[in-house]
């Protein structure tokens, strides 16, 4: 018989290894999710309710587990080899790093400390609630890179410094498996009638939740939602409506982008009232219209700003941002113009929306039913298609007068059939070329993304591989770079990325380069013909496209080609 098994990972890069180790273990019957604390404690939950008869996790997830299930839980312990990678991975940090945590992991880690000799210092916390504080401490001395478990690494993050995840390598998830093979000789038969009472109530009411008579949730299931959507507002209208009527009743909200419908009633068990609600999830409403995308919560890394080129362009923004003024962000593609937007929105946003509004898509009549109660910032693309639109005028006169931060992006000037009235204050993306002083930053970043995401092995890069991008910025943009670095992590097997790696790599995107390379030998009408059909090309022979992004109308492309 089968003991059912249930791995809760806090981070997305766990699953490959726990893949790895089920071939390991036949008479287990292992399944697995990613989510750490209150979300990790929300899927634990439901485990149990689906037969799971062993959770397994880490750290403080792991222990918010134990209050949410009545199963039992096994902690995946750090072992030594962990906390060497990570550690070693953090010293390549240019910034004050700090590693944050229990004592389970501080005084492992200061051991290696000490050993390896790394520039890192410790600080040990004795409960959760002490993370925000130190944090915040450590901020203000300086600190930009914070080593940690979930819980620390997510506040680093949310105060804008670098948080990085000491990981569970594979001998630890076999421990932990091995404890769960021997808990396996003490678990009872699960009791078939709870089992069958659960599994109804879950297809019945995928989306319930049970208040006691102080509105607190006594019970959660929400498989249509990724947290909890009820406000005070929503429980006290509905409690009230139920009071009243004294009989089932149902309520509609609109909440973000979509119809939340509440059915909820009240019911008595040992002399203690329960309201039980069932919620629907309904279809978003016209706000999220084709070519509008909101985002309620922009999750991005600090920006990298070691040069002098992206500092300026980064103080340049914040104090025309300060002063509510509209800012048009004008740069080459793939320079990172819509990042810096969400950087930006992600640090003053203060909770709001921000919309990303594409005007080649937006039909006319849309923009002027976009309601604004929640938007703090709006990204404008392709406003020279709409330049001189009294309904995109007033659109953005209406977004500057609510206070509402207006960033207009494109890869060009913008003619001067803009509106007078409104002022416009371009700030030039700089490209990588003018950001060499940010590369070793921007690489390392990428790095560690990948060793995170995909267990990679490289965790810093060699000087003479560092040399080889470098005189290859110039012909780069940010994420052909970072694809760059992606193939290289990828490829490489030990600790350090390579030249050798890298300079196999780089023939092959030199190759490709050359293979589309324009010839600016011959005449001046040669030369043309030669752009002309190299863009003819990367447009799959689209000539719309081809003449909007050579600057000339289609009728004009179309003379250039009949007389070639």
């Amino acid at each position: 018989m089968y003991t059912h098994v249930y791995i809760i990972a806090p981070y997305e890069a766990m699953i490959p290894i726990i893949q790895e180790c089920i071939p390991l273990f036949p008479h287990l019957d292992i399944q697995y999710a990613v989510g750490d604390l209150g979300r990790g404690a929300e899927l634990a939950a439901n485990a149990e309710k689906n037969g799971a008869e062993v959770i397994i996790s880490r750290g403080g997830t792991a222990q918010l587990i134990k209050e949410a299930v009545t199963i039992p839980v096994i902690d995946v312990h750090l072992s030594g080899y962990d906390m060497i990678r990570s550690l070693t991975l953090a010293s390549q940090f240019n910034g004050q790093t700090a590693i944050v945590g229990f004592s389970n992991i501080t005084s492992g880690a200061q051991s290696i400390i000490d050993l390896m000799d790394l520039p890192l210092k410790v600080y040990t916390i004795h409960s959760s609630e002490d993370v925000a504080r130190l944090l915040l401490e450590l901020k203000a001395a300086g600190y930009r890179q914070i080593v940690g478990d979930v819980i620390t690494v997510n506040t680093a993050n949310a105060y804008g410094m670098k948080g990085l995840l000491i990981q569970s390598g594979k001998e630890s998830i076999l421990r932990a498996l091995d404890d769960a093979q021997l808990i396996n000789r003490y678990l009872s038969k699960n009791n078939t009638i709870s089992i069958i009472l659960n599994e109804l109530v879950m297809n019945e009411h995928p989306n319930l939740i049970i208040l006691n008579n102080q509105n607190e949730v006594v019970f959660e299931q929400l498989n249509d939602f990724d947290h909890n959507p009820l406000t005070e507002n929503h429980i006290y209208v509905t409690n009230t409506n139920i009071d009243f009527h004294q009989s089932k009743v149902q309520n509609v909200f609109v909440v973000d982008d979509y119809q939340l419908t509440i059915s909820a009633y009240e019911t008595t068990l040992n002399n203690i009232s329960y309201k039980v609600y069932s919620l629907e999830k309904g279809q978003p409403y016209a706000f999220a219209h084709l070519g509008i995308k909101a985002h309620y919560e922009t999750s991005v890394e600090p920006i990298v700003a070691e040069s002098s080129a992206m500092r300026t362009t980064l103080t340049n923004i914040k104090m025309l941002y300060k002063y509510h003024e509209p800012i048009h962000v004008m740069g080459e593609e793939d320079t990172g113009k819509s990042y810096l937007v969400k950087y930006i929105h992600q640090r003053y946003g203060n909770g709001g929306l921000l919309l990303q509004i594409d005007l080649k898509q937006v039909p006319p009549g849309i923009l002027s039913d976009i309601p604004l109660a929640k938007v703090r910032n709006v990204e404008l693309n392709h406003v020279e298609l709409r330049i001189e639109d009294p309904e995109l005028i007033a659109f953005m006169e209406s977004c500057l007068n609510q206070q509402v931060g207006v960033f207009i992006i494109s890869e060009q000037t913008l003619d001067e059939h803009w509106p007078q009235h409104i002022k416009l204050n371009t700030i030039i993306m700089p490209t990588l070329l003018d950001r060499l002083d940010d590369l070793p930053s921007l690489i390392q970043h990428f790095l560690s993304d990948y060793y995170q995401k995909y267990g990679t092995t490289a965790v810093k890069i060699k000087e003479d591989a560092l040399q080889l991008i470098q005189q290859k910025a110039a012909h780069m943009s940010i994420s052909q770079l970072k694809q760059l670095i992606k193939q290289a992590a990828m490829n490489e097997t030990e600790y350090v990325l390579s030249a050798e790696t890298l300079s196999r790599l780089l023939d092959g995107y030199s190759s490709s380069k050359a293979s589309h390379s324009i010839d600016l030998t011959g005449t001046l009408k040669e030369i043309e013909n030669e752009v002309i059909s190299y863009v003819l090309k990367e447009e799959n022979n689209n000539q719309s496209r081809a003449a909007e992004r050579l600057g000339i109308n289609r009728a004009t492309l179309w003379r250039k080609l009949k007389n070639d």
